[in-house]
């Protein structure tokens, strides 16, 4: 009689052990892996026939590590029968678990990052629809019908809209999507930090762009001008130093140094500990011809994207460059901005030291989607004190700077 004992699939450290029951292979749940030497399977046989996994495709990832079949008696026509249509069994199951790739929902969650949580909710309708018409054409195979219309990828996002007071299309999130670099997932800006930056309704923003604080270290090589200056004035925050003013048009400003940054070291030297007078004092003493400077992206500072609504609002209202008040159920209120928050930049251009109506008009001009760079109240008044009204807004470098 012809009968298989217990057959073990190995991907990569974890085994499936697939049983035959009466109603044929069952896949049992997977146990801890053992080395292969010490496989807990002993199957006694002789292997009838061979069974190659590799011509399966190159790209299995699955293989197997060992199938013995033991046989009885001489085989009559009847077991012949039986041991066909059960080894049939056996690769039908050998390629359904192949094809199957299972991808943990939570790990895949965590690996997309949003820019705002209108471009999760977005994406959120976008693979809905898709699931929704996948489901649809399948089961339009399976009754052998032909389909009446073809699958929309990228729904009429009405309803969202109205619960979002955001004016969005089909037409303005493919707009969007066709700004993004060509890839297999339709709205991923590509790897940042923590995972895939996904933005259907953001889409490959520029003002995003420019507006990014990167993590990790820079290093930057500054020089001074005909008059002996970098175009930097650093302050010293809590055994740190900082940059606290960078003047338009200088070297400074031309290699990307902004307001906020932290100056970790000059010329190799640890600038921990140094008062604002020994921090300045160095970049004087300086060589003309070149300053190594090794910076951090403006630590004490954080973006939020918005978007505007139907009237072209995002929900707040400043007073002097401070954030003072939000708007209940507006974009900002959603995404998380906090009051008592000085607003530094808007999609990367630097706004302090301008007047709440100039803010208002860059804001006015912008596209639908808002980044601003925002900083607490208090390291803020901090930073800048002691710097006079007149000379930040005459002196800061107010460009945009290079996405």
């Amino acid at each position: 009689m012809f009968s298989l004992t217990s057959w073990a699939v190995c991907r990569e450290h974890t085994h499936w052990n697939l049983k035959l029951g009466n109603r044929g292979p069952v896949l049992a749940q997977p146990h801890v892996a053992w080395p292969c030497s010490m496989l807990p399977l002993d199957v006694n046989a002789a292997v009838c026939g061979a069974l190659c996994p590799e011509r399966l495709g190159p790209s299995l990832p699955w293989y197997i590590r060992r199938l013995r079949i033991r046989f009885g008696n001489e085989l009559g026509g009847r077991n012949v029968t039986f041991a066909l249509r059960l080894l049939q069994s056996i690769c039908l199951s050998l390629v359904i678990a192949c094809l199957l790739q299972v991808v943990p929902v939570a790990e895949a969650a965590m690996s997309a990052l949003y820019p705002s949580l209108e471009d999760m909710k977005v994406d959120q309708t976008l693979q809905a629809q898709a699931n929704a018409a996948a489901r649809a054409l399948a089961g339009v195979a399976a009754k052998s019908e032909p389909a009446t219309a073809p699958p929309v990828l990228y729904p009429n996002l009405t309803e969202l809209g109205d619960y979002m007071g955001l004016s969005l299309s089909s037409e303005e999130v493919q707009k969007d999507l066709a700004l993004l670099p060509a890839s297999g997932n339709a709205g991923a800006l590509g790897p940042s930090s923590q995972g895939v930056l996904v933005a259907p309704l953001t889409g490959n923003n520029l003002g995003l762009r420019r507006a990014e604080i990167r993590p990790g270290l820079r290093e930057l090589h500054l020089c001074k001008d005909e008059r002996g200056k970098t175009g930097i004035q650093l302050k010293s925050i809590d055994q740190g130093v900082f940059v606290q003013l960078v003047k338009a048009n200088s070297p400074a400003s031309l290699v990307g140094l902004r307001f906020g940054d932290q100056v970790l070291q000059i010329d190799g030297k640890d600038c921990a500990g140094w008062s604002t007078d020994k921090a300045n004092r160095a970049l004087k003493k300086a060589a003309p011809e070149k300053i190594v400077v090794i910076v951090r992206d403006r630590p004490f500072q954080r973006t939020v994207t918005m978007h505007k609504d139907s009237t072209g609002h995002v929900g707040f209202v400043i007073k002097k460059g401070k954030i003072v008040s939000l708007t209940k159920g507006s974009s900002a209120a959603r995404n998380g901005l906090l009051i008592n928050h000085y607003l530094c930049e808007l999609n990367g251009q630097n706004v302090i030291g301008l007047k709440d109506k100039q803010i208002l008009d860059i804001l006015a001009t912008a596209g639908n989607a808002i980044t601003i760079t925002i900083i607490p109240t208090v390291i803020y008044e901090h930073m800048v004190k002691r710097l006079s009204p007149g000379k930040i807004k005459s002196s800061m470098d107010h460009s945009l700077p290079d996405a």
